[in-house]
């Protein structure tokens, strides 16, 4: 079998494009780099959310209390390392200089409100003589921070 080859309508002739169509704007939007952008910026908050928590890594112990209600102000962080090192939220301050400390810092704050980290390895004595500079330092409403998954004293679960 062969090919057959079949003649426009037209005689052969082309039409020509005006200019005017080939100059005119395109009507449609290019979301490709607008999901390209909105993909990495995904992915930088994905890598940055974890490490804006409060953080300096200390052993907690487990209890079976459930956790606190969020308030709207940030919260203020004291924890006590397992070596005896106290911390202010990040950063560090000698024990001497702690009730001044927390002085300065809850006459600024509007909540009394004040969370304590304490390593569960650190003899109860220091975290009892924190929490007395704690109160000193003008701060009453103390919640002690713990991880969940403890043992129940009431033999119920």
């Amino acid at each position: 079998m062969g090919a057959g080859v079949t003649k426009s309508a037209g005689g052969g002739k082309r039409r020509r494009r005006s200019r005017r169509s080939s100059a005119a704007a395109m009507s449609e939007i290019n979301v490709t780099p607008f999901v390209d952008v909105m993909l990495v910026l995904l992915i930088i908050f994905m890598v940055a959310a974890p490490m804006l928590t409060v953080g300096v890594p200390v052993e907690l112990p487990k209890t079976a209390a459930q956790a606190l209600p969020q308030d709207t102000e940030e919260p203020l962080t004291v924890t006590l390392m397992g070596d005896g090192a106290v911390m202010i939220q990040t950063t560090e301050v000698a024990r001497d200089e702690l009730v001044n400390r927390l002085r300065a810092i809850a006459a600024e704050r509007a909540d009394d409100r004040v969370y304590l980290r304490a390593d569960g390895a650190v003899p109860y004595e220091q975290v009892a003589q924190v929490m007395g500079a704690l109160n000193a330092g003008g701060f009453s409403s103390i919640g002690l921070v713990t991880d969940v998954g403890g043992p129940a004293l009431d033999a119920q679960e």
